[in-house]
């Protein structure tokens, strides 16, 4: 057996240097052979519709390489069976695909073998099997060869019988394929799709018999959080990539900046598109890029924030809107404190004030921890949430994103009412016991069920107080804005509280600004008012080990 790598440690400096991040192919021949097919299939929407081999840059000939050249003609087996590919808008992706899928319809021996694009949408799909149409029906011999079925988005080998058909997926569309090969386009749309995982898991059952199979995942940067399926696969290719995880039979084709670029903001500079744009001078025009540049930059940070997610890979952290709560654009840059605990937490902590909130069974509770660093005063946060299973019914659109987050160990979803109080009362008992418990804030209309459960878990009663809501939480939230401003309040990194941040709407009452739940929608921010509750707390600067109940009785 050869032997191969699909790690790429030393990725960024060869996108730095122009140089390809595509592994060489196992088998050249192979990948030759195949290259040979693919330059030969027109480009009908280019002018003068040139082929591949006329019009293409060379990554896409690498590209083609490495999928072809994975497979073992003597054994039939496929080496490398997934390829991830990220790439920024407008660098042919859509066109690419169908070329790719094409040849491998050419090359195919297994008889009635069936070959899938599936995208989220049918306008994707229409993006995928329009180039795939016209490369056959532009071209005689192949146009003999091929049967094209335009009302299905289906193209069958005459000789054959295998088909390439591109669908608008959906568990009922994929259940039961049998596919050689799929080609997932767009796969940062699927994100958002809480069945995804399993419709993945329906349309590639196919690999388990046919072993020269493979699966192709195409997308560009999400304009939002990544999340579900797309985060996974994305979290998986960039540990593949720099060899966190030996994965040889999956190839991590990832075209971003590298961290250092990201975190000094050059990432966002002009100059530096060309780096993840290959197809640059190709289908990717520079005038027009620089003028889209330009036009997003004076659109607002909303704008240009999109464009650059779009057009460059710039992952999106926050969805940072223009009426967000200031306090978020700093957010992301206090994150200095990676994996921050509970315990850590309570450890470093002089004195400690909790913030709860939300609880309903389509809403999250949310739960929020500030304690005052012993040595350097900083202000620590911790915070976690519990959904009720039926929120993942109520609110789909956000399901897969829950699923993430209960993944990192940020949101427990309950199995049964009653046991997300009972948690939170653990927690609260586990500060008091520690001798530096504060105060708890929360919300007064909330309250019921909440003291109930910390009573019961031995919590004093005089602990617990009622935090004013609505325009008497702008001390708060100007005061959470300041300290994150001033680098004295940090916290874990936590992706829910990034999202919850992000959620945040402001809306101007006369002299005062407030967070509303309504204002933000059916996105989530309980944990973030969580967080406001324990922040009225600390400004009144408690002493450590001490207790005033007379300043701390808030209007209830």
């Amino acid at each position: 057996m050869p032997e191969w790598t699909t790690a790429c440690p030393n990725w960024a400096v060869r996108l730095r240097a122009g140089d390809s991040i595509i592994p060489p192919p196992i088998f050249p021949e192979q990948g030759e052979q195949a290259l040979e097919i693919f330059k030969q299939l027109k480009i009908v929407d280019a002018p003068g519709s040139p082929t591949f081999g006329d019009a293409c840059a060379e990554w896409v000939f690498d590209l083609v390489r490495c999928i072809f050249g994975a497979y073992d003609a003597e054994s039939g087996r496929r080496l490398i069976v997934e390829f991830f590919v990220l790439l920024p808008k407008k660098n042919s992706k859509s066109t690419v695909a169908a070329g790719i899928m094409m040849t491998a319809l050419i090359l195919n021996w297994r008889q009635s073998a069936e070959f899938s694009v599936l995208a989220p949408t049918v306008e994707v799909a229409n993006n995928a099997y329009n180039p795939a149409r016209d490369m056959v029906q532009k071209d005689d011999d192949l146009d003999a060869l091929m049967h094209v079925q335009s009302h299905v988005k289906t193209i069958t080998h005459r000789e054959s019988n295998a088909i390439l058909k591109v669908l608008a997926a959906d568990q009922n569309t994929v259940g039961g394929k049998k596919s050689v090969g799929t080609l997932v386009d767009e796969l940062h749309l699927f994100g958002k799709i809480p069945s995804a995982e399993n419709m993945f898991r329906e349309a590639l059952g196919g690999l388990a018999s046919r072993p020269e199979g493979f699966v192709i995942w195409l997308t560009t940067q999400s304009d939002e959080p990544p999340a579900g399926v797309f985060k996974q696969k994305l979290d998986y290719a960039r540990q593949v990539r720099d060899g966190t995880i030996i994965d040889p039979a999956f190839v991590p084709i990832i075209f971003e900046h590298p961290p250092e670029m990201v975190a000094s903001g050059d990432c966002l500079l002009l100059e530096n598109m060309a780096m993840v744009n290959p197809n640059m001078g190709f289908s990717v025009d520079e005038v027009f890029l620089e003028r889209e540049f330009t036009k997003a930059q004076q659109a607002g940070p909303e704008s240009f924030r999109g464009f650059m997610a779009k057009h460059a890979n710039v992952e999106i952290g926050l969805n940072l809107r223009s009426d967000r709560w200031a306090g978020a654009d700093y957010w992301l840059t206090q994150a200095k404190h990676p994996g921050l605990t509970l315990a850590a937490l309570i450890d470093r902590s002089e004195v400690i004030t909790v913030g709860i909130d939300g609880g309903g069974l389509d809403d999250l509770l949310g739960f929020a921890v500030m304690g005052r660093d012993a040595t350097t005063r900083e202000w620590l946060v911790w915070a976690h949430a519990w959904a009720h299973p039926s929120v993942l019914e109520r609110r789909k659109q956000e399901a897969s994103r829950f699923k993430d987050f209960a993944k990192d160990g940020d949101l427990t979803l309950v199995e049964r009412i009653g046991q997300d109080v009972e948690q939170v009362a653990i927690y609260v008992a586990q500060i008091e016991e520690s001798g530096k418990l504060d105060k708890v804030g929360v919300d007064p209309s909330g309250l019921g069920g909440i003291l109930d459960a910390m009573l019961e878990a031995d919590v004093p009663e005089d602990k617990i107080v009622g935090i004013s809501q609505g325009w008497k939480l702008t001390s708060p939230i100007k005061t959470a804005e300041r300290k994150l401003a001033e680098g004295v309040m940090s916290h874990g990194g936590m992706p829910l509280m990034a999202w919850c941040v992000g959620n945040a709407r402001i809306e101007p009452r006369g002299n005062a600004v407030i967070i509303t739940k309504q204002a933000s929608g059916t996105a989530k921010i309980d944990p973030l008012m969580a967080l406001l509750n324990a922040v009225s707390l600390m400004a009144l600067n408690p002493e450590a080990g001490q207790n005033s109940p007379e300043i701390y009785v808030l209007d209830m």
